[in-house]
């Protein structure tokens, strides 16, 4: 079994080129916050599951990717962490749940697909089963420039540097490397960041 690389001391004081200046009250993020807590109460188990079909599986069938990518060196494990969460459907959350910000927890997202926070709420999620820590994860909103709008993407600070997991792009990149992308705010299970030109 290959051994992942040491874990990293924390994110880079500058995440995309950016400034960070960390915050206390993640109350200001209902969203993310009752999606945590909806998550942290799901026993993991389909109800509904029974025989081999993947239909009302999908929890069993997640919990079995996780498995087989334990133990892969960093890099491939979060390749292919990123293309299982992309392998899913884009779907607004108005069309998926009827209103506009909805934030979907592996539960609700593998069966229905999701918009970008829902990609970004699976990864991380799914890295946290594999044993990652909470402050190797964080959930970062950014400014698209390119397409000027708003977007969601997974930063993990490991192996020395931090790569980005984004349901627009198979691969996974280090942050250095993205250059239309501007950090609004970023936030895990400890606590939350905004941030700033340099």
């Amino acid at each position: 079994m290959a051994l992942l690389p040491p874990r990293a001391l924390g994110f880079p004081a500058d995440l995309f080129g950016y400034a960070e200046a960390p915050q206390r009250d993640a109350g200001a993020f209902p969203q993310w916050v009752q999606a945590r807590e909806r998550q942290l109460r799901d026993r993991l188990v389909d109800p509904a599951c029974s025989g081999p079909g993947r239909r009302g599986c999908e929890l069993r069938d997640w919990q079995a990717f996780i498995e087989s990518v334990r133990g892969l060196p960093l890099r491939e494990q979060l390749a292919r962490v990123n293309r299982y969460g992309n392998d899913h459907p884009y779907v607004l959350d108005i069309d998926n749940w009827g209103r506009e910000d909805y934030w979907a927890v592996p539960r609700e997202f593998l069966p229905r697909g999701g918009d970008c926070e829902d990609f970004v709420l699976a990864k991380y999620f799914s890295l946290r089963l594999l044993g990652y820590a909470v402050d190797e994860l964080r959930v970062v909103v950014v400014q698209d420039t390119n397409l000027r709008v708003p977007h969601a993407v997974l930063a993990v600070a490991r192996g020395g540097d931090t790569w980005i997991l984004d349901n627009q792009v198979q691969q996974v990149r280090s942050h250095r490397d993205i250059v239309h992308y501007a950090p609004v705010y970023s936030i895990n299970d400890r606590q939350w960041w905004l941030h700033v030109p340099r």
